[in-house]
């Protein structure tokens, strides 16, 4: 059966998003000459593992301005702009991704999950989308949560999580960069 995968960059305080909805604590080029080697084999071990992607409407807003057209992003651009798309939203009735194939509009984003991990194929990735993120999560379709933490601080912001969680930590991987 396929899983759910949350992928989130946090900061150390549990801010997965600025004030201005910025990630300005993501910081580096994960595929500059610079970049720690393993750093980018995680990223692309990640992305292989997944063909498909689910994003809320604000990250699909976000993200389809430049994601199709990133072509400095390389192999890891290409191949994130060849998964399968879903986007979570009530208003949309379409959600076009430049030249490669529109994503699907989603009205009931767990029932698109359910249906999805019965269907053969890799793992779903849901990038981003921190509401979505907490929706799927009350509805226990999410199987993981990987959170990229980054060695900064920003006091306040959006929280991935606003309320006590318990969580099992599966695996912990440190990095140069």
């Amino acid at each position: 059966m396929r899983r759910l995968i949350v992928q989130q960059w946090v900061t150390v305080d549990n801010i997965a998003a600025e004030e201005d909805g910025g990630l300005s604590f993501v910081s580096g080029d994960p595929f500059s000459e610079t970049t720690d080697e393993a750093f980018k084999a995680s990223v692309m071990g990640f992305i292989d593992s997944v063909d498909t992607m689910i994003l809320g409407a604000n990250t699909y807003a976000q993200s389809k301005g430049y994601w199709p057209y990133a072509d400095e992003q390389g192999e890891y651009g290409e191949k994130l702009n060849n998964l399968t798309k879903f986007v979570a939203s009530s208003k949309l009735d379409d959600a076009p991704w430049g030249d490669f194939p529109a994503a699907t509009v989603t009205r009931d984003p767990a029932a698109t999950i359910r249906e999805l991990k019965e269907q053969n194929g890799k793992d779903i990735w849901l990038w981003g989308s921190l509401k979505l993120m907490h929706s799927l999560l009350d509805a226990g379709v999410v199987d993981e949560v990987q959170m990229r933490i980054c060695p900064a601080s920003r006091g306040r912001g959006t929280r991935i999580f606003e309320d006590r969680q318990d969580l099992k930590l599966v695996e912990a991987t440190s990095f140069e960069n």
